[in-house]
């Protein structure tokens, strides 16, 4: 079929098609991203479904939202920067700016759906307190993790075994139903606990018959004003089911003075909390066939999970959700009451590598011990030579928009920053070959990506950021600059999939710069990384420290976790021999992540910036693959 008709003023959004069950759209995502469409009722976008396989039977029929212009379309039909992202993604024209992955396209069409009709205010309170729903990237984010990739996945393989007599219950699922049972912290927490103690007392009941009640799936039809917890009011007021609960008069004397540690717990409503929001958008869709499932094959199971049970009745409340998600092919199963209260969970809950142990952050002494360990092995603080201390750019002769004193900041602080990317600039440009494809990883504001862009012409530099605001104000300086070889993405880089040459990032922070590195290695692109928030360092779903062998077979976790605390230690206003010894464990973390790309078949050097007062952290790890 053809391609979308191209349009300088459109927005176009790419979401994957492998295949239709029961009505549905897959992959996960795709479903999921059409619900949020319906549900918002946006037509703002040109969406093209993009077919991963050939297939020749689609019908979108009672599966997509209706008035959404949709076009099927090839892979090779995508713009050239969606061919490197994963899908889905949004881009804009001319076809050099795109936002990918999941949480980060699901964000902007609720942006934009709200700046096309201010008075949804409803559509934009899906973003949370502090719009920060689904923000943090899901490598940082247990809960951004679940929601956006793991549970996805996971229902997704439950319904490919579910042809079997007995599928999987996926662990994600236990976990999510473990997450609903945890008490909720919202920013009015210790006054809404006081107003449940306050509604408990009146009721005459303790606190476990108030849960058990709460537990039930309990609908707003079943509620009167006199019997619904507080939790439901609190969180349908704001969906402008119910009324707001009054808090005008004063709450007597008794409960005022109850201590903290006394007031009940508030349930959770929805899956955040108390108040609907682009997580339960999200989850929907994955619940609902989760759910399909159960009650057709293992509904003795279904009583497992009265928590999420009772959450999927309870989100057909919301307004709109039956309708948006009816015009997706969703149509909603009638669950039998579960009367039961929540039962304990499985104990052996998937969890991240390491938590427990990052948790637990008493650590004794400082880190002579630790060095000494290290030294006793021969490994020792050594930084590799600068290959050239005192090259510099010629910052005067540069156009306004190259240098960093665009981007609103003091005087000392832009030279600064000037000072280091001469550093960077100066490696790279050493390496970059006419024709090569360079990444700056964590862009930020394009400080870094923008002086290579306007140095080397002939390469194509492509930014990457996971915040909208610094990727938008680079886009300006580079529109400035009248720059024809420069891409934006927004997204997580791991949902940047496009071959290149060379990575670099300017302080990326804590497992940030490591996963940069990791992604270099895949590629085998040479890498430029400057570290930072080394105290930020923990282990991942990813990445567990110490990461080269050498380092393992002498320190523990908890041993090389001392080094990135101390390695933090290194701001001006310290006494100096606390900078150094933070400068040396600096050296030592960043050593054991060259000795693991070095374990890889790269070639590796430390490298201390110069000057060492352009940052407090001013070390350089530079990788080229042998």
């Amino acid at each position: 079929m053809k391609g979308i008709k191209k349009s300088l003023t459109e927005e176009y959004l790419y979401l994957d098609f492998s295949h239709q069950m029961e009505g549905c759209i897959f992959p996960l995502h795709t479903s999921v991203t059409l619900f949020l469409l319906s549900y918002c009722d946006c037509k703002i976008f040109k969406v093209g479904l993009v077919l991963t396989k050939e297939s020749t039977d689609i019908s979108l029929k009672n599966v997509v939202p209706q008035d959404v212009e949709i076009q099927i379309i090839s892979k090779q039909e995508l713009p050239a920067i969606v061919q490197n992202c994963c899908l889905p993604a949004v881009v804009e024209k001319p076809d050099n700016f795109c936002r990918a992955g999941l949480a980060v396209v699901l964000r902007h069409i609720i942006q934009k759906s709200y700046e096309a009709d201010p008075s949804k205010k409803e559509i934009l309170e899906l973003l949370g307190f502090k719009k920060t729903c689904l923000k943090a990237c899901a490598e940082v984010s247990q809960w951004t993790r679940l929601c956006e990739l793991t549970i996805p996945l996971a229902i997704e393989n439950f319904l490919k075994e579910s042809s079997d007599q007995h599928p999987t219950i996926p662990a994600e699922i236990l976990q999510l139903e473990r997450k609903l049972s945890e008490p909720v912290r919202v920013h009015n927490d210790d006054k809404l606990r006081r107003q449940k103690l306050k509604q408990q007392k009146a009721a005459g009941v303790g606190p476990a018959h108030a849960k058990s009640k709460v537990l039930r799936q309990e609908t707003s039809e079943e509620l009167d004003s006199s019997s619904k917890s507080l939790e439901l009011q609190v969180a349908f007021s704001k969906l402008a089911v119910y009324e707001e609960p009054a808090t005008t008069n004063r709450e007597p004397s008794h409960i005022r003075k109850a201590k903290a540690s006394d007031l009940p717990p508030l349930e959770h409503v929805f899956a955040e909390g108390l108040y609907f929001t682009l997580a339960d958008i999200v989850l929907l869709p994955c619940i609902h066939h989760f759910l399909a499932i159960i009650c057709k094959k293992l509904s003795e199971k279904l009583i497992e999970f009265p928590l999420l049970a009772a959450w999927y009745q309870r989100i057909q409340e919301v307004p709109r959700v039956k309708t948006a998600a009816s015009q997706c092919g969703i149509q909603f199963l009638h669950l039998p009451e579960l009367l039961t209260t929540l039962k304990e969970q499985d104990a052996n809950l998937s969890e991240v590598p390491g938590v427990e142990e990052q948790n637990d952050a008493s650590f004794l002494g400082g880190p002579r011990p630790t060095m000494t360990k290290l030294m006793e092995k021969g490994i020792e603080v050594m930084f590799s030579p600068h290959p050239c201390p005192t090259w510099t750019l010629d910052w005067n002769s540069l156009p306004a928009a190259v240098s960093p004193k665009e981007g609103k900041m003091s005087s000392d602080r832009a030279l600064r920053k000037q000072q280091q990317l001469n550093n960077l600039v100066y490696v790279v440009t050493s390496q970059a070959k006419p024709g090569d494809r360079i990444v700056d990883f964590c862009s930020g504001g394009g400080h870094v990506g923008i002086v290579l862009a306007h140095m080397l012409p002939s390469c194509q530099v492509t930014l990457i950021e996971n915040k909208e605001l610094s990727l938008i104000r680079a886009k300006k300086r580079s529109d400035e600059l009248g720059l024809s070889n420069i891409w934006f993405i927004q997204a997580n880089m791991e949902y940047f999939t496009g071959m290149f040459n060379i990575g670099v990032a300017l302080h990326a922070c804590g497992v940030a710069t490591d996963m940069v590195i990791e992604h270099c290695i895949k590629t085998r692109a040479a890498f430029v990384t400057c570290p930072c928030c080394y105290g930020f360092i923990q282990n991942t779903s990813k990445f567990n420290f110490p990461k080269s062998e050498q380092f393992k077979k002498t320190l523990s976790y908890k041993e090389h976790m001392i080094l990135c605390r101390f390695a933090d230690q290194t701001a001006v206003q310290l006494p100096a021999q606390r900078r150094l010894i933070g400068k040396q464990c600096m050296c030592l973390v960043d050593l054991d992540r060259a000795r693991a790309a070095e374990e890889r078949g790269y070639s590796v050097q430390v490298i201390s910036m110069e000057p060492e007062s352009c940052s407090p952290k001013n070390n350089m790890i530079v990788g080229v693959p042998i």
